[in-house]
């Protein structure tokens, strides 16, 4: 099986490798679709913990695999979460056994790493896209306008791997709909995070609250998109 592990720079005084974002971009993904979760706490949490869906498995190029939840203005590998006031990472979770575990699940290792030798295939245009899966989460991405008046709520459809690693949110241009339904890789599509209003993505159970006019989720929303 093909070696993905490109760290091969070392810091003189760990003797550690010295990640670069070359050797962390993202080359594969897999979607998670047996309902795993992310556990994270904050400052005010105490002692509670919150789950979040993860939307995929992700392998680097320097051969470390993830999971990978929508967090704020991007797609974020869960260990990565560090913020003490926003979130931090404490581990997977599998509601179906109760399972707490810091690890990948061994079949999305196997899956990834399989696909990757599979697939392997180097490209020179960081725009170009290399893979693209479904949103099976129920994503939402939230646009304010720049009078910061109006709310808008619109479902993310797919999410598009490009060969510099970067992952965006895909949504649908019904001015440009030829055929329905719009499936990942149609024409119509474009990314959220290129879009001047965009602002963050929320879960399903999120955009619910704001789309029904939920008390607390609306006070939520507008403090995240009037902030500086």
């Amino acid at each position: 099986m093909t070696d993905h592990r490109t760290n091969n720079v070392v810091d003189l005084f760990t003797g550690k490798p010295i990640e670069t974002s070359e050797n962390l971009r993202f080359i594969r993904l897999s979607p998670e679709l047996d309902g795993l979760e992310m556990l994270y706490s904050n400052n005010s949490s105490g002692t509670d913990l919150y789950s979040l869906k993860i939307l995929c498995w992700g392998l680097r190029a320097n051969g470390e695999i993830v999971g990978l939840v929508p967090w704020l203005n991007s797609i974020v590998a869960c260990p990565d979460i560090q913020d003490p006031l926003d979130g931090r990472f404490e581990g997977y979770y599998d509601p179906g056994i109760e399972e707490i575990f810091h690890e990948p699940p061994i079949h999305k290792i196997v899956e990834l790493e399989t696909a990757a030798e599979y697939f392997e295939y180097e490209s020179n245009q960081a725009d170009e896209v290399v893979q693209e899966i479904p949103d099976t989460i129920g994503t939402h991405a939230v646009f304010m306008d720049a009078g910061k008046e109006n709310l808008t709520l619109t479902e993310v459809v797919s999410w598009r791997l490009f060969a510099s690693g970067e992952i965006h949110g895909m949504l649908i241009d019904h001015n440009s709909v030829e055929t329905t339904p719009v499936l990942p890789g149609d024409d119509c599509l474009y990314p959220a995070q290129e879009s001047e209003c965009f602002r963050y993505f929320f879960q399903h159970h999120i955009a619910n609250k704001i789309k029904s006019e939920d008390p607390e989720a609306l006070a939520a929303i507008a403090a995240l998109v009037t902030s500086p």
